[in-house]
């Protein structure tokens, strides 16, 4: 039986994904290798020696692996010969190889020369042939890599990073690469190498099951996809998951993300004692005579002192008999901006226990501090969650623990996603009046995530549940609660809502409250926007979520509520009758779009007609606001291109005035774009889905439509709306990843009001309907 077919009986046998199925393949080729070699040799391999490197040297061959051997020799003769002899009948098999053939003086120069070469030939296991040439090859390259390891641990370090800015992490992508992003196996290898260096110690029990998990999902992707293929992409993630025998995708990418975290900290570590080994010998050759002497220990907090660098426990503390030490721990290193060390964080973590109901005042303290050192709690909090600490004294952070978002918005886990917010928050403490309900409710503000149901509502009644445990009072728990039920409210409002209506902002000031309530809100809103991604904290969110805030600050002071007219006095000066006008750029233009105001004489369809003209030129609208004078409608729109720089303001002036004027067949450009565009399989896309938005305004009626984002959506409901013969007093545009949210303001055109309720109705469907 040839290799091929060995490896193809060993994979139609189903054998479980494990270190048990990627032995027996490397076993398989090994095999095949030494009768290849010993037939090419005609039985003398004296002076030949054939090499496993990289993964097949590790024995971590899975179903799409390749073969990396190398050629090891020391003859002059018909070398070419024999390696003919033994690379093509692999070639013919079919099957992939990476080769190479060398001397071991050629092999070690490749070795200092290339880091990845290098990084493949620590590795190196032998296969075939003369096995005194292999150890001479293992014994000079690692006997080189530790005499150069100072100089070359840097330029590791540095490969390393860069890969990780090239993938991103692992653990919280939606589409990760197993092998390249940071916490991939590729980290993996490096861990092996600074290991083999002989510079600082790896954390093994750390990335043994997470090293084994990450290949197991390797195999079952190249499995079930028929590829060697290391991204992980939406499509597979469901097929690799049930081939691994898990519920769903969500399981997979949460076992993924725990994965991934647990060897990216462990890569932290490991780095960590580099640098100081680096430093110390650093500083022992500058400064003769300073071998041998302890690191001072400086005091952090009771129990807690700061060491080499690290937040460590002092010698006389005892986590057994003092529960509250975890948190004291933490938030003196998080203060600090210093780490937990490793053999802290595992003792802390044997002896975590829950805390006494209600936490005592001290304990909660702590926890605030922890969150209120900023950014450098992130890493404190992760070295406690990956030990179990966190979900000990919160129970209810299991259920969101490494949990995958599943959309292009959000940029981390959920609980990740949390722990960033309350980072970010602290930099905003100053500007609210109860600095720890800010920082707590953004630690649970995605609480609810965790279960079935709206997560806001889910999250309020947890909250309410988990706060008096935490020891917060009933009245701020009831604060708390109203910040996770509204922790969406004011991006919702201010991007879906019409500012100037009274109703929009008397809804804002009833929900909060209070003025102190409202800034809470406010701050929390920024923190988990930031938390969330770019695409969260634009300008132009930002300038409508502080006008939102300002008039519904106003409302709960009792002072007048500053409303504005959607446009400014110059805009309203280009109404003329009878004239087609298009303004291009202005004051308001800038990182939030670029503003384009439209004249045109008033009639129905106006908007959709312009939207159309976005559309074809691949301009996203953010908004558009319409103002009636006299005869003639000026429609200003916040615009930004989809990608590049926007169009040639003449030719996209050019095109409106043509649309308007009936020349430009807008329709007809949009559903050839429209045609060209492929969508990619496997991605199921939910319906589109139009509803009335009750009370949401006394003087319009106010529709919101959301759906798949595609060329000219907005064209197709301003056409929708054109045929049920209303007017679009204003509408709010956004999106959300992939996802349109448009909120459009419609009044009957000979009254001026909101429709009837049955009108309403029809209006509604004939938008859904041109939708499907």
């Amino acid at each position: 039986m040839t290799y091929a077919q060995e490896r193809a009986a060993l994979l139609a046998r189903n054998m479980p994904f494990g270190p048990d199925r990627r032995a027996a393949l490397s076993d398989a080729a090994d095999g095949w290798l030494i009768e290849l070699l010993r037939a090419a040799s005609g039985g003398d391999d004296s002076g030949l020696a054939l090499v496993a490197i990289g993964g097949y040297g590790r024995r971590e061959m899975v179903a799409g692996s390749d073969l990396d051997v190398l050629l090891l020799h020391a003859r002059k003769r018909g070398l070419a010969e024999v390696a003919d002899a033994v690379w093509y009948p692999i070639w013919d098999a079919g099957v992939k190889l990476d080769h190479s053939v060398r001397t071991v003086a050629e092999a070690r120069a490749v070795a200092g020369e290339d880091l990845k070469a290098l990084l493949g030939m620590l590795d190196m296991r032998h296969v075939a042939g003369d096995v005194g040439l292999t150890e001479q090859l293992r014994s000079t390259v690692l006997a080189d890599w530790r005499s150069a390891a100072t100089k070359r641990l840097p330029e590791l370090r540095e490969s390393a990073q860069e890969r990780d800015r090239s993938n991103g992490e692992l653990a919280f992508l939606l589409e990760p690469d197993l092998k390249e992003s940071r916490g991939g196996l590729r980290d993996l290898v490096t861990l092996r190498a600074v290991q083999a260096s002989w510079v600082a110690d790896v954390p093994h029990s750390r990335i043994g099951p997470a090293h084994d998990r990450l290949l197991d999902v390797r195999d079952a992707l190249h499995t079930v996809t028929g590829r060697s293929t290391d991204r992980l992409v939406l499509q597979e993630q469901e097929n690799v998951a049930s081939a691994l025998g898990l519920l769903d995708a969500i399981a997979l990418m949460r076992s993924l993300a725990e994965v991934g975290r647990t060897i990216a900290y462990a890569s932290d570590i490991t780095w960590r004692r580099v640098d100081q080994v680096l430093e110390t010998r650093t500083r022992r050759f500058r400064i003769r005579g300073t071998a041998g002497k302890p690191a001072p220990r400086t005091p952090l907090a009771d129990g807690v002192v700061q060491s080499e660098g690290e937040a460590v426990l002092a010698r006389d503390a005892d986590p057994a008999r003092d529960p509250i030490l975890v948190l004291r721990a933490a938030a003196a290193a998080a203060q600090a901006g210093i780490p937990l060390s490793p053999g802290t964080v595992d003792r802390l973590a044997a002896s975590a226990k829950r805390l006494p109901e209600p936490w005592p005042d001290a304990a909660r303290e702590e926890l605030v501090r922890l969150l209120g050192a900023g950014r450098p709690a992130v890493a404190v909090w992760e070295a406690l969650d990956l030990a179990g600490v966190m979900t000990t004294l919160i129970p209810d952070w299991a259920r969101v623990s490494c949990r995958p978002q599943r959309n292009a918005v959000h940029r981390f886990t959920v609980d990740r996603h949390l722990v960033e917010a309350a980072a970010n928050a602290a930099a905003l403490t100053r500007r609210v009046a109860r600095p720890d309900l800010l920082l707590v409710g953004c630690l649970l503000h995605d609480i609810g995530k965790g279960w079935p149901g709206d997560h806001s509502v889910v999250g309020a009644t947890i909250v309410r549940d988990l706060a008096p445990r935490l020891g917060f009072s009933e009245a701020d728990v009831e604060v708390l609660a109203m910040l996770v039920t509204h922790h969406l409210l004011l991006p919702d409002v201010a991007t879906r809502r019409d500012l100037d209506d009274p109703k929009t902002i008397e809804a804002v000031a009833n929900a909060v409250g209070t003025v102190e309530n409202l800034d809470l809100l406010h701050a929390l809103t920024e923190a988990d926007a930031l938390a969330t991604g770019e695409a969260a904290w634009t300008p132009w969110r930002v300038n409508l979520i502080d006008t939102l805030v300002e008039r519904a600050r106003a409302a709960l002071s009792g002072t007048p509520v500053p409303i504005s007219s959607p446009l400014t006095d110059d805009q309203r000066a280009l109404a003329r009758d009878g004239a087609i006008d298009v303004h291009i750029g202005g004051a308001e233009s800038g990182d939030s779009g670029t503003i384009v105001t439209v004249v045109s004489p008033d009639r129905l369809g106006l908007l959709a007609t312009v939207a159309g003209v976005f559309g074809v030129h691949r301009l996203g609208v953010r908004s558009a606001v319409t103002e009636t004078i006299d005869s003639a409608a000026v429609t200003v729109w916040t615009v930004q291109p989809d990608f590049g720089a926007p169009p040639d303001a003449a030719v996209l002036r050019g095109d409106i005035v043509r649309a308007l004027d009936g020349s430009l067949d807008v329709s007809a450009r949009l559903a050839r774009r429209e045609q060209a565009q492929v969508q990619k399989p496997g991605i199921a896309v939910p319906p589109p889905s139009v509803h009335v938005v009750a009370d949401a305004s006394d003087t319009a009626t106010v529709l919101e439509v959301r759906a798949h984002d595609r060329p000219g959506l907005l064209h197709r409901v301003g056409r929708a709306l054109s045929a049920a013969e209303v007017d679009i007093r204003s509408a709010k545009v956004s999106t959300w990843g992939a996802e349109a949210v448009d909120v459009f303001y419609v009044v009957d055109p000979v009254t001026g009001r909101a429709l009837d309720e049955a009108r309403a109705e029809a209006v509604r469907k004939s938008v859904l309907d041109a939708l499907d």
